[in-house]
């Protein structure tokens, strides 16, 4: 059973940073791409950034120059680097992880709220 567990969000003044992190565990072969989505209420929700197994990362228009995302395969786990913070951020962001053989998992989610 896999299981995906984020971690790192918070509450942040605008213009703020917090650095979410998402760690894999359970039986897998392989992590292929790795993924952070956001979903605000009453909002879609929308891929935020993505990193390949080789390392290739692609972004949202939105979080472009202020987000980074990362990961480390020794240790299962992918980050998102969010700094200059925006009210515009706040959302549950999810973690996602694409398999291989094993086909996609999802995250539960973590909230961050961008707030004075």
């Amino acid at each position: 059973q896999v299981q995906l567990v984020e971690s790192g969000g918070g509450l942040v003044q605008p213009g703020g940073s917090l650095r979410l992190s998402c760690i894999v565990s359970g039986t897998m072969f392989r992590i292929d791409n790795m993924e952070w989505y956001r979903q605000a209420p009453g909002k879609r929700r929308e891929l935020v950034a993505q990193i390949t197994r080789r390392g290739t990362t692609n972004y949202a228009d939105s979080v472009k120059g202020r987000f980074t995302i990362s990961r480390d395969d020794a240790k299962s786990t992918v980050y998102l680097q969010m700094n200059s913070l925006k009210p515009e951020d706040t959302a549950v962001y999810v973690c996602k992880v694409d398999l291989y053989l094993d086909g996609m998992h999802w995250g539960q989610g973590t909230q961050v709220t961008v707030s004075s």
